[in-house]
């Protein structure tokens, strides 16, 4: 089986290449390449899908299947990932494996005793996350969820275990987790801590290894899981609540909240 996996849920646009009989000993890593610089994904995720195609003299007619992570992550970058991912999935008539961001955050450190928490700053002091075992096979302690820092870190401290934290919250909330984390923690370095479209492809094969059609999805039917509402769900809500519909359409409730700093620049 040959699984082309995009990667857009964060800063790090990228894409793989693995080919697989279903098994960890029969899953090859072909290709991998990625780009975090000053560019969008709508500018970069093409040409370094058509790169990969190139180095690797790929038949797009030989995928069987296109992996991608599903959410939580950047609105817009979900929104593109998945259009890439639809487009060439309805193109080629083959199915696509949704793998959740965070697992395949996750998944970058398999192979450990110590817990491993992914966290991805969903700004306003809330992050996405998760808590995994990744000892032997991947397995949801807590499954993914958007909550604020001390929530997560709350529920690591009663678990008295080792952690190994990963993702761009870990930065972002790094005086936070100094003070609130008890337990003995360090963070993943750079080449594992953000998303990787390499964990994602690998955790695809693993996914059609162990649950056969049933991670499948259809092209037409794939839809990404943002785990909580985007911004501009967020502001026509509390407009229709607060009776200021028509001061939203103007543009002015956007601009208040730029002007005091609670835009969600990762809804945009």
């Amino acid at each position: 089986m040959n699984i082309l996996a995009i990667e857009a849920s964060g800063l790090t646009a990228g894409t793989a290449l693995v080919t697989t009989d279903g098994t960890p000993e029969g899953t090859t890593l072909v290709a991998e390449n990625s780009l975090r610089y000053k560019k969008t994904h709508s500018q970069t995720l093409v040409p370094l899908m058509d790169q990969l195609k190139q180095w690797t003299e790929l038949d797009l007619q030989t995928l069987d299947a296109i992996a991608i992570t599903s959410g939580p992550g950047s609105f817009t970058g979900l929104r593109i990932g998945a259009a890439t991912a639809k487009g060439m999935g309805l193109a080629l008539d083959i199915p696509i494996i949704p793998v959740p961001t965070l697992d395949s955050l996750a998944y970058n450190v398999y192979g450990t005793d110590a817990l491993v928490c992914p966290m991805m700053d969903a700004r306003r002091s809330q992050v996405y996350t998760g808590i995994y075992e990744e000892k032997d096979r991947p397995v949801a302690l807590r499954a993914g969820c958007a909550v604020p820092v001390a929530d997560i870190l709350g529920d690591l401290n009663e678990r008295g275990r080792q952690v190994i934290l990963v993702g761009d919250g870990v930065p972002a909330y790094r005086e936070e987790i100094r003070q609130g984390l008890s337990v003995p923690y360090f963070a993943a370095p750079a080449h594992l801590s953000e998303q990787r479209a390499a964990s994602t492809a690998v955790l695809a094969a693993y996914l059609w290894g162990t649950e056969g059609g049933r991670c499948l999805v259809n092209a037409d039917d794939f839809r990404p899981e943002y785990l909580r509402k985007s911004q501009a769900e967020r502001q026509m809500e509390a407009a229709r609540k607060e009776g200021k519909l028509s001061a939203l359409a103007a543009g002015n409730l956007v601009k208040e909240e730029r002007k005091e700093g609670l835009h969600d620049s990762a809804d945009l």
